[in-house]
């Protein structure tokens, strides 16, 4: 039986494919043309290419899979390219969605917990907390769109799970994409850290989770792959720490982060072009992201390790492929 990965190129796609192959599954991925070679390299995969906004594509792909793991998304935190978003986000989903239910297969899809309703200080939100409020950016808001999509296929008979991984670290970061942090700390960048907190988990854990969710998840269920739940001020001290950059030595609080948005968002007005830094992002930044895993962990048995290791190991990978 072949399991068909998308987003294999990506931090979570990349590793639930590895994880998937030291477990002796045959694995098949969609991949565009113009992606990374480097994360596939040596990896005993079936390769088809296209894009899951390609519906004729996403078919083909489909075609003898048993269990399908959908990881292909357009992560970025902005107030800018909601056309894009939703195209990949949702109409994608869509697309894999429609193709499983045709073949009968398993889906797994793999959201965040940015789709989720937040947490906050002394309260951790689950699986079932009202989604209200965070930061209703192109990102969020088709994500949330995307596991809609999903439980109307449940609806119709698709046997699927949707998982939301926390802030993933860990290696083959090939972007990268969240070891941006991890490297910018390295760098001297991190003297002033957000005031928020955040939920951590190695990759390599979300991957077996991912891989439990197929095996034990519920169809239509929603699972969270969470961690050790930091401020960033702890986090990025610990990242300091493992990669001998500077620690921060002051949280940047409402009023700076405040500021430091509206200058990105004037850029991006001024330029055509928005950057990293814009008022959507140092809004998330700011958020006391409090997530439980209690369900994984009580359902799927998952268990994630301390970010100390996760971070460590996700230097040492940065290191051996000339990142540093």
């Amino acid at each position: 039986m072949v399991t068909l990965v998308t987003g294999a190129t990506g931090l979570v796609g990349n590793n639930t494919v590895r994880c998937l192959l030291e477990r002796g599954v045959r694995v098949r991925v969609l991949a565009r043309d113009h992606a990374d070679a480097r994360p596939l390299s040596g990896l005993d995969v079936e390769v088809f290419r296209g894009d899951v906004r390609d519906r004729e594509a996403v078919g083909l792909a489909m075609r003898g899979s048993s269990c399908v793991v959908h990881a292909a998304a357009h992560v970025r935190i902005g107030w800018t390219g909601l056309e894009t978003a939703r195209a990949i986000n949702v109409e994608g989903t869509r697309n894999i969605a429609a193709a499983a239910h045709a073949e009968g297969a398993k889906l797994v899809h793999v959201s965040s917990v940015d789709a989720l309703g937040d947490g906050r200080l002394g309260y951790l939100a689950d699986e079932e907390t009202e989604m209200k409020g965070g930061v209703l950016c192109p990102y969020v808001v088709t994500k949330r769109q995307s596991e809609q999509v999903v439980l109307e296929f449940v609806a119709k008979g698709l046997d699927a799970r949707i998982v939301n991984p926390a802030f993933m670290i860990g290696p083959n970061d090939w972007k990268p994409s969240s070891g941006r942090m991890l490297l910018s700390v390295a760098r001297g960048w991190g003297v002033f850290a957000p005031l928020g907190m955040n939920n951590y988990c190695d990759v390599r854990d979300v991957a077996a989770g991912i891989l439990s969710a197929a095996e034990l998840g519920k169809p239509g269920r929603r699972y969270i792959l969470g961690g050790e739940r930091l401020s960033y001020f702890q986090a990025w001290r610990i990242f300091a720490e493992v990669t001998g950059g500077t620690p921060p030595v002051y949280p940047l609080g409402p009023m700076a982060r405040g500021v430091t948005g509206f200058v990105g968002d004037l850029l991006t007005r001024l330029t055509g072009r928005e950057g990293d830094v814009n008022s959507a992002a140092t809004s998330v930044s700011g958020q006391n992201r409090n997530f439980t895993s209690a369900r994984a962990e009580a359902e799927l048995g998952y268990r994630a390790r301390p970010l100390r290791e996760a971070a460590t190991d996700a230097w040492i990978w940065f290191h051996q492929n000339g990142y540093v």
